[in-house]
């Protein structure tokens, strides 16, 4: 079931010191407040907190209980309260509620807040408007970088996306240049910076790799997913930790979906012979099997029945006709035919109220693949959405405009007359035209030109074998080769930038490959050159993690997947809804 890698694939670092640097650090900060302590944390700290230092280590060192902040009134006796929190205004503002309560009520304590990441100055601020900077003690907790497997990195910055646009292009180009300087051998080959809104149609595509599906449904958070009772056949959820120590999961976890199944069936029967294995063994072959193989097969068992039932929750969900409608009418977007047709079925959905969400996802991706929706479709496309869902969307439109997802087309801007002005901007880099010029593009989609040069989707004259895919465009049933993991492929294929003159001008941005290669042929570069670290700023989906995998062990290549945080469409798109 697992493709296996090329044998002369590198080995990847060890990334578990990271996990153990942002522990020591969280103890050091939380001994600051010597003796027994209650510690609050952001919601969205928990899961993150729960990988680096879990409860049993928080209680050696003096946290006595944990609660969750939830902006009301807090229940807590303790003398000393500790805040574990994102820079945010809002939780602040609540912490200061709390201190001031405290004083009006005459109750002494001492309190500390750590912010993480970093802390910024306007929280200070807040401290200091609000008259308790005095009482209250600040630190940071630079906790950036979590492994959450062997080969993913993620800074787990949810709202990333939505609070920032960075561009860490110039930063890495000087660092290289001082790099250069040094003689030190490099540990990394390649590294590629990629901006989430360089590539917006692949988290708005439909994950079909199975362990998208499993983030689609049942949502993993920092590598950990909570199965419920239709899944774990009981009266109870049961939460699970996925990674390549998941056996099972490892096999089929960047799979196309229509090949679980049979990998799974493959997999019970494989294990039912070696628990048939016992029949007819004398004592002491037991007693070797026991202590030897039971443990582990039981294991196996276990996470083989949570995955099965996993499935079967997915396949309920994921293959009635209207999903199948849906995988459909995206191929068409993406391949730009029959948009009539397209449009007609996000009309029904949107008036039979199926999805919100999907309704938007749908919208964006017409829209982007489109350069743009015609004034008439736009507007009518526009109302409709508003008498269903709510004319509060006003500004979820105002919002999907602003980032460029979902706009109307301008009288006169043909896809023509779009590479001209792009073409003319790259001309002009060198008399340092391009902010404003390029301010007015970013938010132009050049999906189809890009498309035809890249070869983003495969022609349809055979059939694509799912079970043994021939390339990355299998995660997406064979229908599109994800925007990101092109442009990477193409890049380390011809050791940078060389030839891909057409492409760097459809891209609205600057090239973003550092590379340190001594030429294409893979086989002639030692095992760091062959370490490629990609960085998604503004999120990456768990499509894109397999499709690298797929072209890491079929160019003998091994990625390393850094990212703000894993995301897919109704993350990308809920982000917008706040």
């Amino acid at each position: 079931m697992a493709h296996s890698a090329r044998r002369d694939c590198p080995e990847l670092p060890d990334f578990s010191l990271l996990k153990r640097l942002a522990r020591d650090q969280l103890i050091y900060l939380l001994e600051q407040l010597p003796g027994k302590k209650d510690l609050f944390i952001e919601a969205d700290l928990m899961s993150p907190l729960d990988r680096i230092a879990n409860v049993s280590t928080l209680k050696q060192h003096e946290v006595d209980k944990l609660y969750k902040v939830e902006y009301k009134p807090i229940i807590s006796t303790s003398d000393q309260l500790c805040f574990l929190i994102r820079p945010r205004i809002q939780t602040v503002k609540w912490i200061c509620d709390v201190a001031n309560a405290d004083k009006a009520a005459g109750k002494f304590r001492r309190y500390k807040i750590i912010f993480t990441p970093q802390k910024f100055y306007a929280c200070e601020a807040v401290l200091e408007e609000q008259g308790i900077f005095g009482d209250v003690t600040t630190d940071e907790w630079a906790f950036y970088l979590l492994p959450l497997d062997d080969d993913i990195i993620s800074l787990e910055l949810p709202e990333f996306f939505r609070d920032n646009f960075l561009m860490a292009y110039e930063s890495c180009r000087d660092q290289v240049a001082e790099g250069e300087q040094r003689a030190q051998k490099a540990e990394i080959g390649n590294v590629f910076l990629i901006d989430r809104d360089v590539d917006f149609v692949t988290p708005l595509c439909s994950q079909v790799v199975y362990e998208g599906l499993v983030d689609d449904i049942f949502k993993i958070k920092c590598g950990c997913v909570e199965f419920g009772p239709e899944v774990t056949s009981s009266d109870k959820s049961l939460k699970v930790m996925l990674n390549s120590q998941d056996k099972v999961f490892n096999e089929i976890r960047n799979e196309h979906f229509s090949n679980v199944f049979s990998f799974l069936s493959q997999k019970a029967r494989n294990l039912q012979t070696a628990y048939d294995k016992r029949r007819g063994m004398d004592i002491k072959q037991i007693k070797t099997f026991v202590s030897e193989e039971l443990k582990g097969l039981k294991q196996e068992h276990r996470l083989l029945s949570l995955h099965i039932g996993a499935s079967e929750s997915i396949m309920k969900k994921k293959t009635k006709q209207d999903f199948q409608e849906m995988l459909k009418t995206e191929h068409s977007l993406l391949e730009g035919f029959e948009l009539r047709e397209c449009i007609s079925f996000i009309e029904e959905h949107i008036n039979r109220q199926v999805s919100m969400i999907e309704s938007l996802r749908l919208l964006c991706l017409l829209s982007i693949t489109e350069n743009g929706l015609l004034p008439k479709d736009y507007r009518s496309l526009k109302a409709q959405f508003l008498q269903s869902y709510g004319v509060e969307h006003l500004l979820t439109f105002y919002n999907l405009r602003q980032m460029g997802l979902l706009v109307e087309q301008q009288p006169g801007e043909t896809l023509t007359v779009m590479e001209t002005k792009v073409g003319k901007l790259v001309n002009d880099k060198t008399a340092g035209k391009l902010t404003d010029a390029f301010s007015s593009l970013a938010k132009k989609s050049n999906f189809r030109a890009l498309s035809r040069r890249l070869n983003l989707v495969p022609k349809s004259d055979d059939e694509y074998d799912l079970r043994v895919p021939k390339d990355m465009a299998y995660i997406f049933s064979g229908a599109y080769v994800p925007l990101s993991c092109k442009l990477i492929e193409q890049v380390l294929e011809r050791d940078g930038w060389t030839g891909l003159d057409e492409v760097t001008r459809l891209l609205n941005c600057p090239e973003f490959a550092a590379t340190a290669g001594n030429g294409p042929d893979v086989k002639a570069k030692s095992d760091s050159q062959r370490i490629v670290l990609v960085m998604f700023l503004g999120g990456c989906t768990f499509s894109e993690i397999s499709a690298l995998r797929f072209l890491g062990r079929e160019r003998g290549y091994k990625f390393i997947v850094v990212t703000t945080a894993i995301t897919n469409s109704s993350r990308l798109l809920e982000a917008l809804l706040r």
